[in-house]
């Protein structure tokens, strides 16, 4: 699947029913809260340095749950906090933020929430010292540009980029077929040539991202990206590709039930890369516009004994649901997805049981050079 296909199908489920992305999304809060000291402090060194009269902020990959929102009240506070101790004389910074998702993306659902937003802003803004405020949605791909060039300030971006612009040309043949059967991602079984696809993928995607960043922020502006990766150099292991191999193989099962045909699942590829922080360090130095100021990793809690569900594997399962549901309906149909997400979450907490799957977050605070 190309560029613009993804860009006109991929997106999280929208609305808040059962299944949407905004119910399903508290794996990604979590994370996001655990990098919250990382993305404040960030922003409220920028502010010191530039104190500039209106802030641009960017929320790429913004999705449409509460996540969202909720990043946004915490940075308005955070400007306040640094804009009190540096400069409490003069008046608030107004903040522009930008909301970036692809075009099938529900902004809708963001901004019917913005009336109840405000006016809870307002009412926990301490001493009635309210920021002119602007909230605007930016669709398209970050993997181009977004923006004007040198208006924005600070870029955010959470659980976004470890989805590349395409699938891997590399994984097919001269006849059209993937060369990798069986798996629909990095998985044990998948030839090296995969990994080798998928890593030249991420490297062509994340280099365009940079230099794409380096243009529309102003000198010294920064960006704190949080992204699944993996831990060392080998491309399979119980982390991230893990969870993939595990739908692959839930998808296996409904092909020997009659379910669905193994053709299906060998044509089945998704455009995700974990990469090594090694390999997210080397393309910040030979892209060129940015400092890497930190590299954080996280192992994200998984919290087994507290979800609200009947098991982790429920939860995980939903998860993948929300973000996924939109590639697969269009390739295997919508009959399966039910039983498919049910063998799903018995597999996840089959495997737990046994051992341990140890998901990799990654938090890189990126500084533009002068």
């Amino acid at each position: 699947m190309d560029t613009k296909d993804l860009e006109r199908k991929f997106h999280m489920i929208g609305g808040d029913g059962e299944k949407s992305y905004a119910r399903n999304s508290s794996l990604q809060k979590k994370a996001s809260d655990m990098a919250k000291h990382i993305t404040l402090e960030t922003l409220q060194q920028l502010y010191k340095e530039t104190r500039p009269k209106s802030l641009g902020i960017a929320d790429l990959g913004c999705s449409s749950g509460p996540n969202t929102l909720s990043t946004i009240k915490e940075i308005i506070k955070a400007v306040e906090v640094a804009h009190n101790n540096e400069i409490s004389n003069q008046p608030l910074p107004e903040l522009s933020f930008f909301l970036n998702d692809l075009p099938g993306n529900d902004f809708n659902t963001i901004f019917k929430s913005l009336p109840d937003f405000h006016t809870e802003l307002k009412r926990d803004i301490n001493d009635g010292d309210f920021p002119s405020v602007f909230i605007a949605a930016y669709p398209g791909s970050f993997y181009g540009r977004i923006f004007p060039e040198k208006t924005i300030h600070f870029i955010y971006s959470s659980y976004s980029l470890h989805w590349l612009s395409k699938v891997p040309p590399a994984l097919y043949d001269k006849e059209g077929k993937s060369i990798n059967k069986g798996c629909v991602s990095i998985c044990s079984s998948s030839p090296e040539a995969v990994s080798n696809a998928y890593y030249s993928q991420f490297k062509e995607d994340f280099s365009s991202f940079l230099r794409c960043r380096s243009k529309e922020l102003v000198a010294a502006g920064r960006m704190v990206l949080i992204t699944l990766g993996r831990e060392g150099p080998a491309h399979v292991d119980r982390g991230n590709s893990f969870f993939w191999e595990l739908l692959s193989r839930s998808i296996m099962d409904l092909v020997a039930q009659g379910e669905t045909e193994e053709e299906k699942l060998d044509s089945y590829d998704m455009h995700f890369y974990a990469p090594s922080a090694a390999e997210v360090e080397g393309e910040v130095n030979k892209e060129g516009s940015f400092e890497l100021e930190s590299l954080e990793m996280l192992e994200v809690d998984d919290d087994k004994e507290n979800v609200d569900d009947t098991s982790y594997g429920n939860a995980v399962a939903k998860t993948v649901r929300a973000v996924q549901e939109s590639m697969l309906v269009q390739h295997f149909g919508e009959k399966i997805l039910d039983k498919l997400f049910d063998t799903y979450a018995r597999m996840v907490d089959e495997e737990l049981a046994e051992e341990d799957i140890r998901p990799i977050t990654f938090v890189v605070v990126l500084r533009r050079k002068l």
